[in-house]
């Protein structure tokens, strides 16, 4: 390093240097949003017969306690069953989620729950809704030529 042009020596210290600020800052940035790899899929099903077996062979909403409520939701080539999902305001919300055929993806704009559904694998998050309107979910995995109509809505009730 010391044979090597001054100019060169500058440049590659503010390339190191960028790197090692980016890499901060993402970091700090991850943490402070709580963005992590994606977890809470410990159980397993099988994919193929996913929907004949519980608590997927019943999806929707159950109340599971006072103002609690579980989401039992199935993803498929191009939707979601149900598609529509309806809570109290204030609410707290154990989403249970699945794949039957491919990876897709659960986000919830306006929330930080973003999940990905990969066949087998059982994925659970929980969430309270603090106010009342719609809230559109979408599929932010590629999952084919009819990917676009991959949606829904959560609708929270005052």
């Amino acid at each position: 390093m010391l044979d090597m042009p001054k100019l060169e020596r500058i440049w590659l210290a503010i390339g190191i240097g960028s790197l090692i600020i980016f890499l901060l800052i993402t970091g700090v940035l991850a943490v402070s949003m709580g963005l992590n790899p994606p977890d809470g899929m410990e159980a397993t099903v099988e994919p193929e017969i996913v929907d004949t077996v519980p608590p997927f062979d019943d999806t929707g909403v159950k109340q599971i306690g006072p103002n609690e409520y579980e989401v039992t939701m199935l993803s498929f080539m191009f939707g979601y069953d149900p598609g529509e999902v309806r809570i109290p305001k204030g609410a707290k919300v154990h989403f249970k989620l699945t794949s039957k055929d491919v990876v897709h993806g659960f986000h919830i704009a306006g929330t930080p729950l973003n999940l990905m559904l990969v066949p087998g694998r059982i994925t659970e998050y929980s969430h309270t809704f603090k106010k009342p309107g719609e809230f559109l979910f979408v599929c932010h995995e590629y999952c084919g030529i009819g990917h676009q109509v991959m949606y829904g809505k959560v609708i929270v009730e005052d």
